[in-house]
């Protein structure tokens, strides 16, 4: 078991229940979370038949908080004591009980994915269209308003696509992503369901606040209100066009909480890594990190900024940077991480062109709930009814027990998991085949393997690699060209502040001049407006890079 810090030990110890936890990526937040749940049922602050109630954003945050529960609760007291959910499996649970209270269906379609999304495109809609067209459902939905007034906002010029969605969507029985929160705001608005749960948990744990909604704020607040530990970290936020408000709701969190405790010490990365992190502090509003242990680290770490004449030269730079790290370390990862997918193609070209190795976390089944229950309809698939079948994923749904599945998220993440299975059987992929390609629940899995690793950076977060490759420091790109207001702009500082903290030993950001459009006409790039903060951390050049590399101890580094 890891021993705890004096900052883990004083969360779990903390005797108020309202307790904000100011956690920057490295800093053990996982652990110290932990540790609380302890203390709050071993103190009996939380006592029987009470549970307490953890709220995340992702499933793979849910299983990182559950690894690391079960190393400090029995797995009875697990069983009995804790509910791990994130924000939308919380929101359909109080919907499929107490939808009547609301007058709903509580048996209306949870979601499984982009509904709005796919019907746009059903239409044959623009992107700008689509995106204009949800973002117009969507804040219409972050007030705690019935179906009624939702349609009665909507009538107004220059939303009618909006309503023609909207009671579309009514008229199918179905609910969006956006429409869970905003019913369960509903529901709880009623006393005595509020009072219901307020009864069933004794306190609540919201994990990464920064990507909090002030809706799903309020949600909380129905139900832990003062009885609530808030972790994370404002430097992380970057989940505005989901609706977060990362500085609203941290000034409503430090209103509501009478302590707070603030980590200062990163048990993950470098001094160089952390330097290139803090200089972007000015921007994301971060606190400035300092390593716990300077001393262990060889060289105290890289830094380092790559600037190419096109794409294609970046691509095959990049390429030959990762071969060497992998080459001298081949027990370590390599994260190469772009804003956008289409932005790392040439990456990709150039590492499939030398038949290097590598993982795409775009076309893996990252859940693990979900890799597992694929794997298990997958042991005994009956491949011959399956292919009798009329339906072949109605065949797939069926198997799986996919209508049993209410968490919405587990939803999407297993329909996307089978329409993958579909594919590769269409293709004459036997099922055992297939579920030798699940890698996640097995010893070694996507998210620990060594080698190459390609992804954006939203993905990422809340991951971790030793090297991290930083795709596509252009303006337009990094930051995105829609970002327009300080907001907006600052949320992209924080995008390359998550990227860059993935890393253990060593960061480095790469940008071209010259990028092709998908037309494949070039087109000019000037380099990110961030380059003017990351130099004052002072980052190695190409040349000073490559002698880094070739004079640094590699017997320690790769035993790190």
């Amino acid at each position: 078991m890891i021993r705890p810090t004096t900052s883990q030990l004083k969360i779990r110890d903390a005797a108020a229940r309202d307790l904000l936890v100011v956690a920057p990526a490295g800093c053990g937040k996982t652990e110290a979370l932990a540790l609380r749940i302890q203390g709050l049922l071993h103190r009996g602050d939380v006592t029987s038949p009470q549970k307490i109630l953890i709220t995340t954003f992702s499933n793979r945050a849910r299983d990182n908080i559950r690894d690391r529960l079960n190393e400090y609760l029995p797995i009875s007291e697990m069983r009995e004591r804790i509910a791990i959910t994130n924000f939308h499996g919380l929101a359909a649970r109080l919907f499929r009980a107490h939808a009547n209270v609301i007058g709903l269906d509580p048996d209306l379609i949870l979601p499984d994915g982009d509904w709005v999304g796919a019907q746009a495109r059903d239409k044959g809609l623009d992107f700008n269209t689509t995106a204009a067209l949800q973002k117009m459902l969507r804040l219409s939905k972050q007030e705690p308003r019935t179906d009624a007034e939702v349609d009665a906002l909507l009538q107004k010029p220059g939303c009618e696509k909006a309503l023609a969605f909207e009671r579309l969507r009514v008229e199918q029985g179905r609910l969006t992503y956006d429409d869970l929160p905003r019913l369960a705001e509903l529901i709880l608005a009623h006393d005595v369901v509020a009072d219901l749960y307020r009864a069933h948990f004794g306190a609540v744990i919201v994990d990464e606040f920064q990507d909090l909604t002030p809706q799903q704020l309020r949600i909380v607040n129905r139900i832990g209100y003062k009885r609530t530990t808030y972790a994370g970290d404002l430097a992380q936020g970057i989940y505005g066009f989901a609706g977060a408000k990362p500085n609203e709701v941290y000034a409503a969190i430090r209103a509501e909480c009478t302590e707070v405790v603030e980590f200062s010490e990163s048990h993950r990365s470098s001094p160089a890594v952390l330097a290139m992190v803090n200089a972007l502090g000015g921007l994301t509003g971060g606190n400035a990190l300092t390593s716990a242990d300077p001393e262990s680290w060889p060289n105290g770490g890289l830094a380092a900024i790559a600037h190419h004449r096109t794409a294609e030269a970046e691509g095959e730079w990049i390429m030959k940077v990762a071969r060497a790290l992998v080459a001298r370390a081949p027990g370590h990862r390599v994260g190469i991480i772009a804003r956008t997918v289409g932005r790392r193609r040439f990456v990709e070209g150039a590492l499939e062109a030398e038949d290097i190795h590598f993982f795409r976390w775009d076309d893996g089944i990252l859940d693990t709930d979900t890799a597992r229950t694929i794997k298990s309809m997958l042991t005994s698939f009956d491949l011959k009814r399956y292919l009798a079948a009329p339906d072949k994923m109605t065949f797939l749904y069926d198997a799986s027990g996919f209508d049993s599945i209410i968490d919405p998220s587990g939803r999407e993440s297993l329909r996307d998991a089978l329409t993958w299975c579909y594919d590769l059987l269409r293709d004459g992929v036997t099922p055992q085949e297939v579920r030798g390609r699940v890698r996640v629940g097995d010893a070694t899995t996507l998210v620990s393997a060594p080698g190459i690793h390609l992804l954006t950076g939203h993905v990422g977060k809340g991951q971790q690699f030793d090297w991290v490759i930083v795709v596509g420091l252009e303006d337009g790109v990094l930051p995105d060209f829609r970002a327009t207001t300080a907001e907006e702009k600052t949320e992209e500082a924080r995008v390359l502040s998550v990227m860059m903290s993935r890393a253990r030993h060593g960061v480095i950001l790469s940008r071209a001049a010259s990028v092709p459009t998908n037309a494949g006409r070039p087109m000019s790039r000037t380099p990110s407006s961030f380059f003017g903060q990351v130099a004052a951390a002072r980052p190695l050049d190409s040349k000073g890079l490559v002698e880094w590399i070739t004079q640094a101890d590699w017997n320690v580094i790769a035993s790190r």
